[in-house]
């Protein structure tokens, strides 16, 4: 009559029925209040009208015995109540959860009015871990359900082996579980919790993304080499699972199963490559490890660059490893092998090296350089006087024993030339200029003249008006 919303009387109704004992009336009453929701995957355990209800039935269990007048009825209602209370797996196997209505009555209402989570989590609260899944890859709920319901569950209270053998045993080849398995391992990432990710990929067998991850162990947090240097296994690690892949990719080369597997593929020419990365990643290791040991290392605040970076950190590794030795021999072929292996850019590398080098006004080391490079038997005509150019553009006062000394191990005319005008040295300049080609000759003395001009040096002036 006054219009109110009858849905909390009949609630209320039912409750006191449930309270009463008198499940089956509770059941009619519910029915006219309870609603099934819109979307079963939502990530929710239904109305709060249906939590209540399981709440009242999980917190009053009594256990149901088939009427018996046994002398042994107490003890036997003793036996099922302990039994109850603590709903083992095994008895949830064997159906002794059949025993117990109240057990029963929970399923029904979340059967008939709660979400795919709120069952699963029914399921899990009461140690039912292979019925939670089950029930998951019935309804193909979506992988949140899985993580929320089950995965998080499972390693907050050190159960993750055991959700492990139960995967296993439902489907031994866990294709089935596949985009679960990868929801989880994105969400372990998010979340920064590596350790549980590759404990999870071992168990996939997903040996890139293991690999990847033993990756992030060797570099996380590194501040010297003389730390990589005792996180060496994650790279015998690393090698390992890519080879174990390699093993499995030939193995599995003409079945079909492969190719709808969910774990990381790649082809065996990249695993190779990684391996070779890995193996001159350890000799990188062992021997910036030694400078650091032996004093001769510079440390840096920069992140620590490894060959696991990109092309930059790559070079900068080349870079650290010429620096480093106790003289620039000593590391250039190691740099040499990461040029090559990743095609980076070598002059770039070398001119980075020698601007550091004058920066430590190691002058003598800077021409070692370019008997490496000049004797490495890849270098191009002019990448020694390039590397020379670079440093002179950047530093102008190098001492003129040392500058002189450099421009001379230059290999082109031209370069000697453009290299003592860039460092003022006219007088030098004009006399590099007039041993060359008529023609050419008369340009490059005009240029010096214009050069002295501007810079108010008389003398230089005078000698190539008077040579002109």
């Amino acid at each position: 009559k006054s219009g109110l919303d009858p849905g909390g009387a009949w609630h209320a109704w039912g409750m006191a029925c449930l309270k009463a004992g008198n499940l089956s009336s509770a059941r009619e009453k519910f029915n006219r209040c309870l609603k099934p929701p819109m979307d079963l995957n939502q990530l929710n355990h239904g109305s709060r009208l249906v939590q209540d209800v399981i709440q009242y039935l999980e917190s009053t269990v009594k256990p149901v015995l088939i009427a018996d007048d046994d002398y042994f009825a107490t003890l036997r209602e003793l036996e099922a109540t302990l039994r109850t209370r603590s709903l083992s797996l095994e008895m949830m196997c064997e159906g002794k959860i059949q025993h117990n209505s109240y057990y029963q009555e929970c399923l029904f209402y979340l059967h008939s009015y709660g979400t795919n989570l709120a069952i699963i989590s029914f399921y899990m609260r009461h140690d039912c871990m292979r019925e939670a899944l089950l029930h998951l890859l019935n309804k193909e709920s979506p992988s949140e359900v899985f993580i929320e319901g089950i995965f998080i569950p499972s390693y907050e209270s050190g159960k993750l082996h055991m959700l492990e053998n139960l995967l296993e045993t439902i489907d031994p080849g866990l294709e089935s579980w596949g985009v679960y398995l990868i929801a989880a391992c994105k969400y372990l990432q998010r979340k920064n919790y590596y350790h549980i990710l590759y404990e999870l990929q071992q168990f996939m067998k997903d040996h890139v993304r293991a690999a990847m991850t033993c990756i992030r162990f060797f570099t996380h947090g590194a501040k010297s080499y003389t730390e990589l240097g005792g996180k060496q296994t994650w790279l015998l690690k690393i090698k390992d699972h890519l080879k174990v892949y390699l093993q499995e990719v030939s193995r599995s080369s003409g079945r079909k199963n492969m190719a709808f597997s969910f774990r990381k593929k790649m082809s065996a020419t990249d695993v190779s490559r990684h391996i070779n990365t890995v193996d001159l990643q350890m000799e990188v290791t062992k021997f910036l490890h030694q400078c650091e040991s032996s004093g001769t290392s510079q440390m840096t605040d920069s992140p620590l660059p490894t060959l696991f970076g990109n092309n930059n950190m790559k070079m900068d590794v080349a870079c650290k490893v010429i620096l480093e030795g106790k003289n620039i021999e000593e590391g250039f072929g190691i740099a040499f092998r990461v040029l090559q292996d990743f095609q980076l850019e070598a002059t770039e590398v070398y001119s980075k090296v020698a601007k550091q080098l004058v920066k430590q006004q190691k002058y003598s080391e800077i021409r070692q350089l370019l008997k490496c490079v000049n004797e490495s038997g890849v270098a191009a005509k002019n990448d020694g006087d390039n590397i020379i150019l670079n440093c002179l553009n950047e530093f102008k006062n190098i001492p003129a024993e040392d500058l002189d000394n450099l421009i001379q191990d230059m290999d082109s005319d031209e370069n000697k030339i453009q290299a003592y005008m860039m460092c003022n040295k006219l007088r030098s300049a004009y006399l590099v200029s007039v041993r060359q080609e008529k023609a050419r000759a008369v340009q490059l003395v005009q240029h010096v003249r214009q050069l002295a001009e501007s810079s108010g040096d008389d003398v230089v002036r005078a000698i190539c008006a008077q040579w002109l």
